[in-house]
């Protein structure tokens, strides 16, 4: 059993969020890469689960792109989208099934954009909800509004009365910013306030989010507008009347379909981020000014276990040790105290607290005892922000790695205190942290198989409390 979801052969890709009859029913894309033939074929599969770490997977045959479910009197409509060339075209279709077994496609309901308030190719993923005050359905879709520069990005919006005939309306949201279409789009409502999620693949490479009081907008952004890093994409959301969860993927870094990375070298920390990998799930909540977070759901930190003794071995600097703790004061130099072996899969947990002006802290993961190589989870508190380095900038050769500084980051709320707590989840290539319960880092790691955690202090006087480790 994987905690994190990946179909045997393929990769999961786009996950259409669905509850039903009591039970948790997400469909994804599977595309099954250099391992499709006739016996494995891309398509819309449907999970069953309860608690987010045990699946069941039923196929649909349905092939096509993301797309919305819904129940109505009794019949569950599945809307999509396909992809025509010559010319190159976007096209909304729908299905029907009794049963989410046997799906019938209904090919006169199959349209594309207007070609008068939008432009041509990007139209897909249509998600449909009944929008009470207008006593109609909504279909929202990932688009771009006919504009004088390529900054054409936006969600755009159609009506129905029937759920066969659409009439195509002004853009829910564009905001002319971006030179893509807001893939995935999502809307929900929690509370007093509208929530609009979707996913852009250019000026910014991530799943944000905006958030109204009213479904006519205005769309306002949010201080930390995001829910994960670069490598949680395509997310949506899915609720069974009490909790929220939000379902992206985690790409992996093994099929070069960019044609960028080096020849040969499949699955490297170097590697570019290709499409589909595996399923991430998070609780989504809600904070009292509206904004929203996400937290890692308790069924996914209970499957890790039972927990290990804790090995503690200062490597520099003068710690304080006791059973579940240590601390280190280390104002003007570099600390380190190594943790223990790293066994996948594992989780571990602990509470941070900080004094004085610290500059920097953080956490290692599969590194060496020479504390060298490996990765670091390095957390800035007067930058307000967790950094995630590679193992391929944390040696002597690290000026030979690509030329930028940062690869991975999270922002902290402007509010972030002195104190924290980290769950550290590490599953084969994929690392996902959690800080407070509230900021979400989520990346692969393949260059080191073996190592230790360990923990570390620059410039700064640091607790660490309750550390607990747990090996599934």
């Amino acid at each position: 059993m994987s905690i994190y979801y990946r179909p045997e052969k393929a990769v999961l890709g786009d996950v259409i969020p669905f509850y039903d009859d009591g039970h948790f029913k997400p469909f994804y894309l599977r595309n099954f890469r250099s391992n499709r033939d006739r016996e494995h074929r891309d398509s819309w599969v449907m999970l069953t689960t309860d608690d987010h770490v045990h699946y069941t997977e039923h196929d649909t045959h349905i092939v096509g792109g993301t797309g919305s479910v819904i129940k109505v009197d009794g019949m569950y409509h599945m809307f999509y989208c396909t992809f025509r060339m010559h010319p190159e075209r976007n096209y909304i279709n729908h299905a029907v099934s009794r049963d989410l077994d046997t799906w019938t496609e209904i090919p006169e309901d199959c349209f594309p954009s207007d070609d008068a308030i939008y432009g041509a190719r990007h139209w897909r993923d249509p998600f449909v909800f009944w929008n009470e005050e207008e006593q109609c359905w909504w279909m929202i879709n990932a688009a771009q509004k006919k504009g004088t520069t390529t900054r054409t990005a936006c969600v755009g919006l159609c009506k129905s009365d029937d759920l066969h005939h659409w009439r195509y309306c002004e853009p829910l949201y564009a905001p002319t910013n971006a030179q893509c279409a807001f893939e995935c789009p999502d809307l929900f409502r929690m509370g007093d306030w509208y929530y609009l999620v979707f996913s852009s693949y250019a000026d910014r490479f991530q799943t944000l989010y905006r958030m109204s009081r009213s479904l006519n907008g205005p769309w306002l952004t949010p201080e930390i507008d995001t829910f994960d890093t670069r490598a949680f994409y395509a997310a949506k959301t899915g609720s069974d009347g009490n909790r929220r969860m939000i379902y992206g993927w985690n790409p992996t870094r093994e099929n070069d379909e960019h044609t960028f990375d080096p020849v040969g070298e499949h699955g490297r920390d170097w590697n570019s981020w290709d499409w589909g990998g595996s399923l991430i799930v998070h609780e989504l909540r809600q904070m009292p000014g509206g904004e929203l977070f996400v937290a890692p759901l308790p069924e996914v930190l209970q499957a890790f276990g039972p927990e290990k003794p804790l090995e503690m071995q200062p490597l520099s600097g003068k710690w304080e040790i006791r059973k579940d703790a240590c601390a280190v004061q280390s104002d003007f130099r570099f600390s380190a105290l190594q943790l223990n072996t790293i066994s996948s899969p594992c989780r571990l947990s602990l509470d941070v607290t900080l004094t004085g002006r610290t500059r920097e802290f953080g956490i290692s993961v599969l590194t060496d005892e020479a504390f060298s190589e490996g990765y670091y989870l390095d957390l800035e508190p007067f930058r307000k922000r967790l950094e995630f380095r590679s193992n391929i900038r944390m040696t002597e050769t690290g000026g030979q790695s690509f030329p930028w500084e940062i690869e991975l980051e999270r922002p902290l709320p402007s509010d972030t205190g002195n104190s924290y707590h980290f769950d550290i989840l590490l599953e084969d290539t994929i690392l996902e942290v959690y800080v407070n319960q509230k900021i979400a880092l989520g990346t692969r790691i393949y260059d080191r198989t073996q190592g230790h955690f360990g923990l570390y202090v620059s410039n700064g006087s640091v607790s660490f409390l309750n550390i607990h480790y747990y090996t599934k």
